[in-house]
Formats: C-alpha cells, sequence, structure tokens
C-alpha cells in the first residue's frame, strides 16, 4: 500500500467511514464530562483543502462530544445551499469510487448528529440565494447571539 493510500484510509477513518464508535479519551478515569462542551467553527474559506479539514476536524469534535456549531460565511456560505456540490472530493477511496466525501457531504453528516449550522447574517444578502435555498437544519446566524458565543471564554472559537 503506498503513502497515498495509507493516507487515504487515515483520513477516512478520521471522517468515520471506518469507524462508528464514539471516541472517549476525554472520558478516561471520569474528571472530564465531555457532553456539556460546545465549540464554534467559523469557516470562510473557499480553499476545498480547507473547508475539507475544518469539517473533518468538526466531525471529530462532535464524535468526542462536543455541542457543535458552524458559522458559514463568504464562499463557505455556499456549502449550505441544497444542491450545492464541491468541483471535486476531497477523498475518492481507491476501493470505492462512488464512496467520495466532500465537505458539504460531512457538513451535512454534521447537521443529521446533531451540530448547529448558521450561514453569516449577511450571506444571503450578499449572494443569489435565499432562506429556501439553505439546505434543511440550517439557519442564519443572528449577530447578538453569534457574538455572545465568541465572547463566552467557556466556548472555544476555531476559524478556517
Amino acid at each position: 500500500m503506498n503513502a497515498k493510500s495509507i493516507l487515504t484510509l487515515a483520513t477516512m477513518a478520521a471522517v468515520g467511514i471506518f469507524t462508528t464508535a464514539q471516541a472517549d479519551s476525554h472520558t478516561e478515569g471520569g474528571d472530564h464530562d465531555t457532553s456539556s462542551e460546545r465549540a464554534l467553527v467559523i469557516l470562510t474559506s473557499d480553499s476545498l483543502q480547507t473547508q475539507g479539514m475544518a469539517m473533518i476536524l468538526s466531525n471529530a469534535m462532535q464524535q468526542q462530544g462536543t455541542d457543535l456549531s458552524i458559522l458559514l460565511c463568504d464562499a463557505a456560505g455556499d456549502l449550505a445551499v441544497e444542491g450545492y456540490a464541491s468541483a471535486e472530493p476531497i477523498i475518492t477511496p481507491p476501493e470505492n469510487p462512488a464512496g467520495q466525501v466532500t465537505p458539504e457531504g460531512i457538513l451535512q453528516m454534521l447537521i443529521g448528529n446533531g451540530a448547529q449550522v448558521d450561514v453569516c447574517a449577511i450571506y444571503l444578502p450578499n449572494s443569489e440565494h435565499e432562506r429556501g435555498d439553505l439546505r434543511e437544519g440550517v439557519g442564519v446566524a443572528a449577530p447578538g447571539p453569534m457574538a455572545e458565543m465568541m465572547r463566552d471564554p467557556s466556548i472555544p472559537v476555531f476559524s478556517f
């Protein structure tokens, strides 16, 4: 197996394709309750690899018990539009070319697993899309509550 195949398999494992077990390394010993942890991921990049890695890391956090909020702004807001398709997948399994992984596919999985996903308040007015064009489960962020979350020292903010 070549290095590219190993990297592909490792990335797929990180996405959760080969494993569905919840990561519990943070709860060993009973000292740390991850069920109450929250995180905010802000994604603005139009880079396919950056979008992909943000979604992979978000998925890993969610699997470790983090209550996840994702804010999609600028070009990354397109991931929230129903029917949007990345120009190419971030992962194509060599043994299953039809099992391609895309940032929007991982985003949809995160939503299905309870992540709160919103587009920036100014995304829709600055695009050709309307609220009805957004994927089911995606909202429009209100600046006040989003600012509260960003200011809360107990909620880490990750920006891509």
